[in-house]
Formats: C-alpha cells, sequence, structure tokens
C-alpha cells in the first residue's frame, strides 16, 4: 500500500478510535531516559490536535523539573525548528492548522517528542507527509546528538511500514500500553 493511502487509512482509524482517556506513562519515559543518562535539558515536543496521543502531561513533568521545554515553528521556507515556551505562554495556529509558540528563542532539543500515524517494530515511523520532522531531525543531527520519541496509541502499530531514504527512525516509542525499542 502506497504512504499515501496508508495516511488516509491511519487518520481515518486513529479518528475512530481516539480515546482522551488513554495516557501515557510518564513516569516510565522519565525513568527510561534517567536510566539510559540520556540528556534531557531541552525537550522539543508539540501541541497535540487532531487526534495525536497528548504530550502536555509529559512536557509539564519535564517542565516541573526544571528542562526547558520548546514546541516547533514552521518557517516559510517550510523548515521546522524549536523554540522555547511554557504552559503560559502564548500560542497561534499556523497555516497547516498546527499549534505554535510565539516564542522567538530558538532552541535545540536533547530529547525530541515526535507526534506520528503510524510505527513499527523496526522503530520506523510514518508521519503526515510533509517531511517536516525528518528534514529537522537530518539537520539537527548535524549539530548534536538528539534522542527521538515517538508518541502513539498502540493501535497505530503495524507489522511493516514502507520507507525510503529520507526517513529517519525513532530511538523509542511509547504507547498508553508501555515502551518500544
Amino acid at each position: 500500500m502506497s504512504k499515501s493511502k496508508l495516511r488516509r487509512k491511519i487518520t481515518s482509524f486513529r479518528k475512530k478510535n481516539f480515546k482522551e482517556n488513554f495516557k501515557i506513562n510518564s513516569l516510565k519515559l522519565i525513568k527510561f531516559l534517567k536510566d539510559n543518562k540520556l540528556k534531557t535539558r531541552i525537550v522539543g515536543g508539540y501541541y497535540p490536535c487532531n487526534h495525536e496521543i497528548d504530550d502536555l502531561e509529559v512536557l509539564n513533568l519535564f517542565s516541573k523539573n526544571k528542562k526547558i521545554i520548546s514546541l516547533p515553528i514552521i518557517g516559510n521556507n517550510n523548515q521546522m525548528d524549536f523554540y522555547e515556551w511554557s504552559k503560559n505562554n502564548p500560542l497561534k495556529i499556523n497555516k497547516y492548522g498546527i499549534i505554535e509558540p510565539l516564542s522567538q528563542k530558538k532552541v535545540y532539543p536533547d530529547i525530541l517528542l515526535v507526534p506520528l500515524l503510524a510505527f513499527d517494530k523496526q522503530l520506523n515511523r510514518l508521519g503526515y507527509g510533509g517531511g517536516f520532522y525528518d528534514r529537522y531531525i537530518e539537520k539537527i543531527e548535524i549539530k548534536k546528538k538528539i534522542f527521538k520519541v515517538g508518541f502513539a496509541f498502540s493501535f497505530q502499530e503495524l507489522k511493516e511500514l514502507p520507507v525510503n531514504n529520507y526517513d529517519k527512525k525513532l530511538d523509542l516509542v511509547i504507547t498508553e500500553r508501555g515502551l518500544i525499542f
């Protein structure tokens, strides 16, 4: 099945199966990061929309632990960068309907929380088709190592995803059922 057909099918399936009470275990993620001695000073998250799994609880937990929280902004050149944000800062909706911070303080996350449509056991990710995260990961990994965590519902796991040379693998996926790495 082509990626575009798969995206339509998964988007519809996710909408039908979305449950607000599906939560990930934030503490499990924090423990994994600590146990593996991963740098977590700057965390890149996303503001959930379109039936994505909510990462705001995790971002809030990181914030309480004195971590710098950031959200993506998509620039005019279709390049994505992350900008510092806290839950008291204002937000806006961009031309894609994605919620972004108004901040102008660019940061480079150590940990990147990544929304997705589907994933597989090999930690491949199917995104929305714009390539924003793949391009961002490619760009930032020239500057520093970044740990990529996919946020998904367990029903978004597929046996195998179609991949190409531009697709970036995740380091970990967290669902309401636990961690996959």
